[in-house]
């Protein structure tokens, strides 16, 4: 019907799509940052000198981080940091923008009631996301010159990394899962329901 209400309001579709490109950006940039130094600590301490609590099986872009390999990867580091800090900003621009839009136009209590899939949502919104943010202001040398607590929080920049970075891999299983669910159900019907709003279920 032409007077339905629409599946998803404007403000979800824009922030959706907004947010898959800033996902993409920062995962693409988060690798390129990573193979730069492929190993992990914990504290506040971590270098090619000192004990790594992990390392990925990956080889580095800069020759003198052991990896194990006899070559190293050309290093990307320099653009991938400065995108994945716009990246980042406008990540959280957009994400404060649909926390704001969803609690004035109840969106979160009337469109997404508790049901496993959706309180998986809520739980990347309400606490994975912000704590992806919070870790990843603690790693910036110059607000964590300006705030120490920052990084004091989990126990020093390096363990702000670590955590990171699991996190991540967090946010990626949840994307890859959704991506999956949106598949089963009618991939080019849902796509196109979050392109134009499409008629309510």
């Amino acid at each position: 019907m032409a007077d339905a209400a629409p599946r998803h309001p404007l403000f979800v579709r824009v922030t959706h799509w907004l947010n898959l490109l800033c996902f993409l950006a920062l995962l693409l940039t988060g690798v390129e940052i990573v193979i730069s130094h492929p190993r992990f600590y914990w504290g506040d301490v971590g270098n090619s000198n000192t004990p790594a609590l992990f390392s990925l099986p990956i080889p580095a872009s800069r020759p003198w981080v052991d990896t194990g390999y006899p070559y190293v990867l050309p290093d990307q580091n320099g653009w991938s940091r400065s995108l994945h800090f716009q990246a980042a900003w406008l990540c959280v621009l957009t994400g404060l923008s649909y926390v704001t839009a969803g609690l004035a136009s109840r969106h979160f209590q009337q469109d997404l009631r508790p049901t496993l899939q959706r309180l998986a949502y809520r739980a990347v919104v309400f606490a994975l996301l912000p704590l992806l943010i919070w870790t990843g202001l603690a790693m910036s040398p110059t607000l964590n010159a300006a705030f120490p607590w920052l990084a004091a929080t989990f126990g020093g920049h390096q363990s702000a990394r670590t955590l990171h970075f699991f996190a991540t891999l967090l946010l990626v299983g949840f994307a890859l899962g959704h991506v999956a669910m949106v598949w089963r159900a009618g991939f080019v019907r849902h796509v196109r329901a979050m392109v134009t709003g499409g008629p309510a279920a």
